[in-house]
């Protein structure tokens, strides 16, 4: 499974993305979806620098293609409105962070952020995953919206 409630933080007290990230990817690591965490974060951080991964709607999809990722992974993180240098000039409130093995990149990373896209467009679906109070209820939500 690409997601697990051990890769939901509903209460994430970081206040800066780099820091979101680390301790996003930190899950991952325990759960063995991440081999090399430095090597993993760095790569997330670089994509950052070239471009704001803040989609709109108070929402960031950070994601790094890297050897340093043992199985593909999404990972999500409710902040409480994180500086993501959106283009809407918006505060952050939902993290979705993807990883993937840098050989199984293409596709894998591909349909992830197309799947994530396209329900986050949808006003319904932003309400329900700000609406979810447990990491359970967070899983049944992207389950039924096939986003696993």
């Amino acid at each position: 499974m690409l997601i697990t409630k051990e890769l939901i933080d509903l209460k994430m007290t970081q206040s800066s993305k780099e820091e979101v990230v680390k301790a996003l990817a930190e899950k991952a690591k325990e759960l063995g979806r991440v081999s090399d965490l430095g090597t993993y974060v760095e790569a997330v951080m670089h994509r950052e620098s070239e471009y704001s991964t803040a989609v709109g709607f108070g929402v960031a999809i950070p994601h790094g293609k890297t050897n340093a990722v043992a199985e593909a992974f999404l990972a999500y993180g409710r902040v409480d409105g994180v500086d993501w240098q959106a283009l809407d000039d918006e505060p952050v409130y939902n993290v979705f962070l993807i990883g993937v093995p840098e050989e199984a990149s293409g596709n894998t990373h591909l349909q992830i952020l197309a799947k994530l896209s396209r329900k986050l467009m949808k006003k319904e679906f932003r309400a329900a995953l700000n609406d979810a109070d447990s990491s359970e209820n967070l899983l049944e939500l992207l389950k039924e919206n096939e986003i696993m």
